[in-house]
């Protein structure tokens, strides 16, 4: 019975986990394949019109498609720069994004990749969880509890939007002068360009 309630507790985390860590991706695939299908199905008849080759019309139609994408962000970029445009984003945020698993987190590393507001991340370190000998990228994301502990994010690559939260003792926690960006990079890469994290290290 304690092994069924185990591997049930294993079954469930992995699964909810697993679904933490695709859905932000999910979410933004799916919106990027409704623009698209909308744009062509009111652009494409038009494109027809001119008697192209049906190579050449697809052609037109997704290159439109990125153009009119990317104009679209601009000009939302623009908007949620003025006052009224923030109140508007926040309310959204707050009413029905911030329901989304996973939708916090991504917004947060997004915004420390283009220096938005500061990251919860304070700190890049490096942490043996499990006293193996193995250790692991890690971000501080508390360093004021009560005692000797601090808390860091241990995330998953190449998607750094999931991981787990450890609370350890300070000397278990192996700090670095890396900026958190350039950790996140070498996380979404795999681990390709963790020696910076190593020559960083505090001694």
């Amino acid at each position: 019975m304690i092994a069924i309630n185990r591997f049930n507790k294993f079954l469930r985390t992995t699964l909810i986990g697993g679904l933490a860590a695709i859905l932000p991706l999910g979410l933004i695939i799916i919106f990027f394949r409704w623009i698209i299908g909308l744009i062509e199905k009111y652009l494409e008849p038009l494109v027809n019109l001119f008697e192209t080759d049906t190579q050449i019309s697809t052609i037109i139609v997704y290159s439109i498609s990125v153009v009119a994408i990317i104009a679209l962000f601009f000009f939302i970029g623009l908007f949620i720069q003025t006052r009224f445009g923030n109140m508007v984003l926040d309310h959204i945020e707050h009413t029905y994004l911030m329901k989304i698993p996973g939708y916090k987190t991504a917004r947060d590393i997004v915004r420390q990749f283009v220096g938005g507001t500061r990251s919860f991340f304070s700190e890049v370190v490096l942490v043996d969880i499990f006293n193996s000998g193995t250790l692991m990228t890690a971000f501080i994301t508390d360093n004021k509890i009560k005692g000797n502990f601090v808390t860091v994010f241990v995330p998953t690559g190449p998607n750094p939007t999931s991981g787990n939260i450890y609370h350890l003792p300070k000397e278990k926690v192996i700090k670095s002068d890396i900026s958190v960006d350039v950790a996140i990079k070498s996380i979404i890469s795999c681990g390709a360009g963790s020696a910076e994290v190593f020559e960083s290290i505090k001694i």
